[in-house]
This record gives C-alpha cells, structure tokens and sequence, in this order.
C-alpha cells in the first residue's frame, strides 16, 4: 500500500500563530486567568489540551467574574466592531489573535462600506469569520453561499464582494460571475486565503491519484469540509474523520494508494495517529517481509529496539575506549535503557484521549505488564552492575532512582518547575546523559575509576548521537510538545535554532572522532563510527513529519544508528 501525506495538511499559518501566542501568554501571565472568545481554533482535541493548560474559551465577556485580572485572546476568526468595543470597556485585557489574512478582508469591507458600497461576503453566515466581517460593514453587508442566494439579491447601488478566506476558489468564481452579470460595476476581491487555495487544489490532486482520500479534522470546521467536498468530486471513495479510532471499521486493505489531507485546525499529532493507523494495515506482500516488517514495528513500540540498539552502542564504545567489551555490561546496558524508558513513559504518559504517542495503544492495554517488566529490566541491570562491584552498583542506583523521579513531581505546585522534566531542555540533556553513562562509563568502572581522554571522547559520542536522535524526534513533535507545555531543546529556540545546534554538534563529533585516533586515545573503530554522524545527519537534513512515513517507522529510523555503531563494530572486527 501507498500512502501519501498532503504537503499541505495540518495547521495554516494563522492558526498555527494563534495557537503559539495564546501558549506564549499561558507561559508569561501567570498571575491572570486566560480565556477565548469562543473556541480559538475549531478541533475539539487541541481545544482539551488548551483548556488543561487553563486556558478557557467563553461565548460571552459577561462570562468572566474577575475582568480586572483577567486576558481575553481574540481567536483566528476575528470579531465584529461593536463586540470589540463592549470588550475593551470591560477592563479586560486583549490579545489579538485575528489571523492577519481576515484583518485583510476586514481593512476592505471597512473602507468600502465608508465610501458606500454595499458589501457582498461569499461564506457561511453561520461561520464566526463571517459574523465579524459582517460586523466591518456596518449594516451594508449581506452575506451568502450559493448560486441561488445570488438571485435572491436586492437592487443594489455599488457593490463590493469578497470572499470568506476559506471559501472554495472554484464556487467563488462561479458565484462571482454571476454577481458581475446582475451588477457589472461591482468591485471584486479574491480574498480567500492563498494557503487554502494551495490546500484545496492539492486535495484535488491527490484524490484523483489515489485510490480513497482520508480528510482529517474537525467536524465543526468549514475548511475541513469544503476539502473532503471537494475530495468527493472525483468520485472517489472519502472518509471525513476527526480522529483516528474513527477508522476501526473501515477495510483499508481494499484500498492499494491512499492519500491524507486534513483541515487547517488540525493538529499534527493527530494527522499522525491517522498515518499510523493506516500505515499498521499497508504490509503486504510477500509473507516474510510483512512478518519481518512487524515484527520491526512492534520491537519499537515496545522500546525493545531501543534497548537492542543500547546494547550496540556499548559495544562500541567500550571497544572505541580500546576496552574490552563484556557480555554482562552489553546486557545491563540494554536493561537499563529499557526499563527506563517504559517506567517514564508510563509515568509521564498524557491521556490518550487527548495527545498520544504510537506506543500509547500498547502502553494503555498492557500497562500493568510494562510495569512490573520494567521494574524486573532494571533489577536485573543493577544486580548485574552489584556482581562487577560496589562503585557501578551504587553508581547505576543512582541513576535509577533519578530516572524514575525524572517525572514525578518532587516540588510544591506553587513553583513553575514541579518536576525534573520541567526543567527547560531537560528530556534531551538527561536521556543523552543517562544514555552516555550507562553505556561508556559504567562498563569500564571495574577497572578504571578516573578520567581519562578515550572515556570523555566515548561518553561524548554517545551523548551527541542521543541527544542529535532525541532533537530531531522532538521536531518532529514540537506542536503538541507546546500544546502540553513541555520545554524541549526545539521548542525553546525553534526548528531552524535546533538544526543549526545540531549540525554543529554533528561537525563536533566527527572533528573529535577523528582527532582523537590520530592522537592515539581511541581505536580505528571511531573512523567505521563516523557512519553513525554520517546517518544522523541526513535525517537530519531530511527531517520532515510530511513524509508519509508513520510515527514508529520514523522513530525506528532514527533509532537505527545504534544498530549501524553495532554493525560497524562487526565490520570493524575484520579489518
């Protein structure tokens, strides 16, 4: 089965910018209660997580008690005049949301109606960006959706006719012309917005590609319809959806391309649980490759790959130390790594009714069981770290109680950061850091107890490698990373600061491997190593959450440069 993405699905530009400023006010104006006026987006699921954050959306400024300490964000769609007025009045304090694209068509309703145009707005007159630019002009505006609502209209003097910026281009048009033919002079705008349009001819595009469309968004949104009425119009199949459990009873299989596009209010982790959901039911053919392909698939789910590729990693950096390497410190290794990544995802899950991860499925059906192998994974890793000695034993419990209180709350919840996982670049800094530890450090802690320049350069690698994989998966997430309030490195200095980190961590590391050879603290296994920066650094260069690939296949190709440091070990070993 194919499956393609549309470039285009997911949050537009002004949803996207008032979703990031009502988050930037939840972060700063601690000591105000925040609402909106009505819901700031249309999905439902983004609007739970908002309001988790304590951001609450009213219908009416009558609705909030305190409006002296009180902020009230204006959503995407705008509003009219005269309830601007009412809110300014209040004593409340506003934060403008309007996309900037509708304050366009606002600026020309507003002007056109002052020089005594009657203005005509092609859109739903239910919709709130409609109800606002009706407000603009000033009783002179009227506002309708169809063919049929044109003939409707009145004699009219001078006319000026705009778009609701969400409006189907080819219905406009068609609408538009027959405005002209009943008023020739009217003054005409193509005031839809230039990311819907792009949305909606792409749409297009990919229904008459594939073999059935899935249109991903709320069911309250009118771009998200207008797309899967446009979808229909190729006659074939289209399955309107707002989250991914609603496609338990549909036959995917009968279907060999599928393609997915969603509204501008939908946010990209659910865009994502669908690729995933659909991703789950594309292997297949030959039997082998599809057994093989699960059984992939459900080694990282289960973080077993993760564990798998801990292993490899301390392989070679033990023997990149010019150490040898132990089967027991292979095994604590990968325990270790396993049982604390199932412990704090358990800990630190969100509710799957609102944000869930790939694994969240698997986790929420055999909790129980995670739990109790995570805490036998991590007592075999420390009983393991007791028979090389008392320093790894006591240096590995350590570790193990700083993993599991990693995201538990420790602080009052009067102070902003509660928890470790609070603190801002923590989850990439820690997991790197653990990662180093227990698989450059801990295996030569029976016969080194000092510093020397092979170990640094070994726990280095490590980090950097982790900490690159760890960065690029929160790219990839840094939406509902924001959404929940979780600081990772991407979120605080933005996508493009985050890859500029990292390519010159990426520099680094090759610089270091290759120094440190020639200087004579490593083995030549750093030159084979030099495959792993290789790797990290086109995902890197090809990080991209449009790609069609699903949540666990993603994850899994990150993860696999820990199986390329193992395979370089064995290619190594020849040589």
């Amino acid at each position: 089965m194919e499956i393609k993405l549309a470039r285009t699905a997911g949050f537009c530009m002004g949803v996207r910018r008032a979703v990031d400023i009502v988050l930037e006010i939840a972060q700063h104006e601690t000591g105000r209660e925040i609402y909106t006026y009505g819901p700031l987006i249309h999905n439902p699921q983004t609007i739970e997580l908002l309001k988790s954050r304590g951001i609450k959306p009213v219908k009416s400024i009558d609705e909030i008690a305190d409006k002296k300490n009180s902020v009230l964000v204006i959503r995407a769609h705008g509003i009219a005049p005269a309830e601007r007025k009412k809110i300014k009045a209040s004593g409340v304090k506003i934060i403008d949301c309007t996309c900037p694209k509708v304050g366009y068509v606002q600026a020309i309703i507003k002007k056109h109606t002052s020089l005594g145009y009657t203005v005509i707005i092609v859109g739903d007159r239910e919709h709130p960006e409609v109800d606002a630019l009706l407000g603009y002009a000033g009783g002179q505006g009227i506002a309708l959706n169809s063919l049929e609502d044109v003939e409707k209209l009145p004699p009219l003097g001078r006319v000026c006719v705009v778009a609701q910026t969400t409006q189907t281009s080819g219905d406009y048009n068609l609408i538009v012309d027959k405005i002209r033919r009943i008023y020739p002079d009217a003054v005409v705008f193509n005031t839809i917005c230039s990311s819907t349009q792009e949305r909606q001819a792409e749409v297009v595009a990919l229904a008459r590609e594939m073999d059935a469309v899935f249109i991903v968004g709320g069911r309250n949104s009118a771009n998200t319809k207008r797309l899967a009425d446009l979808a229909r119009r190729t006659n074939k199949p289209v399955f309107q959806i707002e989250t991914a459990t609603e496609m338990e009873n549909i036959k995917l299989n009968s279907y060999d391309r599928v393609g997915v596009s969603a509204g501008a209010s939908t946010p990209n982790w659910i865009i994502d649980r669908v690729m995933d959901r659909i991703a789950a039911s594309r292997i297949a053919r030959p039997k082998t490759t599809w057994f093989l392909m699960k059984l992939w698939v459900l080694a990282i789910k289960a973080d077993i790959y993760s564990a798998l590729g801990a292993g490899c990693l301390c392989a070679a950096v033990v023997l990149l130390q010019k150490k040898s390497v132990q089967i027991p410190d292979i095994a604590l290794a990968a325990f270790f790594v396993y049982g604390m990544h199932v412990l704090n995802r358990l800990i630190g899950r969100v509710p799957v009714s609102i944000i869930g991860s790939f694994r969240e499925e698997i986790y929420v059906r055999h909790s129980k069981l995670y739990r109790n192998v995570a805490i036998l994974s991590i007592t075999v890793a420390l009983v393991l770290a007791f028979i090389k000695g008392l320093v790894p034993f006591i240096f590995l419990l350590l570790m193990s109680v700083a993993g599991i209180l990693y995201n538990m709350r420790i602080l009052p919840d009067k102070w902003r950061f509660q928890s470790l996982k609070d603190l801002p670049g923590s989850k990439n800094i820690f997991i790197a850091a653990a990662w180093g530890m227990v698989t450059a450090v801990l295996p030569v802690l029976n016969t080194e107890y000092f510093f020397y320049p092979g170990m640094a350069v070994g726990f280095g690698f490590t980090f950097g490698i982790v900490f690159i994989r760890s960065a690029i998966s929160d790219i990839l997430e840094m939406q509902s990373d924001k959404l929940i309030g979780r600081e990772t490195i991407p979120v605080l200095v933005g996508k493009t600061g985050t890859k500029v980190i990292l390519n010159i961590i990426s520099a680094a590391l090759f610089a270091v491997l290759v120094f440190s050879y020639f200087a004579g603290w490593t083995s030549a296994l750093g030159l084979f190593l030099l495959t792993c920066v290789l790797y990290m650094w086109i995902c890197l260069s090809l990080c991209d959450r449009k790609s069609g690939l699903s949540g666990a296949v993603t994850e899994g190709l990150l993860e696999t440069v820990y199986i390329i440091a193992g395979l370089c070990v064995v290619v190594w070993s020849f040589f």
